[in-house]
């Protein structure tokens, strides 16, 4: 069952990796501030066109608090490769903090059950899930 309107942001324990910042303080980055969690996948063509939309909303919105942390699921095992990884971030400019979700711990954890790429939660300042998309 996907997560709910009014859940609580889940743990980002279980990322296999963080690329771009120290995750290691990931709780304290997201407290207090409203939070776009998005999951992608460098297979991911919708993914990689989103992200000049999403870097757009972080310029308007980032001086006004809001978080953005990225989580790549991948999708195939061959999608692991954190160097292939590290490729498509610099490649496509995604500069957000960045898990990396090569064990689905996250996936699971944000009830994305079907494992979509791309998705999107909005968390409010207090934690608390606003609104989810999943795809374009």
């Amino acid at each position: 069952m996907p997560m709910k309107l009014g859940d609580s942001i889940p743990s980002f324990e279980g990322a296999t990796q963080w690329l771009n910042e120290n995750g290691q303080q990931i709780d304290e980055f997201v407290s207090g501030s409203p939070t776009l969690v998005y999951f992608w996948a460098a297979s991911c063509g919708i993914c990689k066109e989103n992200m000049p939309k999403l870097n757009e909303l972080k310029a308007l919105y980032g001086p006004k608090g809001l978080k953005m942390v990225a989580v790549h699921m991948p999708r195939y095992e061959t999608h692991t490769d954190i160097e292939a990884v590290k490729t498509t971030i610099a490649e496509h400019s995604i500069n957000d903090v960045c898990a990396v979700d090569n064990m689905h711990k996250l996936k699971d954890a944000f009830q994305n059950e079907q494992g979509w790429v791309p998705v999107y939660y909005l968390f409010d300042a207090e934690g608390k899930l606003k609104t989810r998309s999943a795809g374009e």
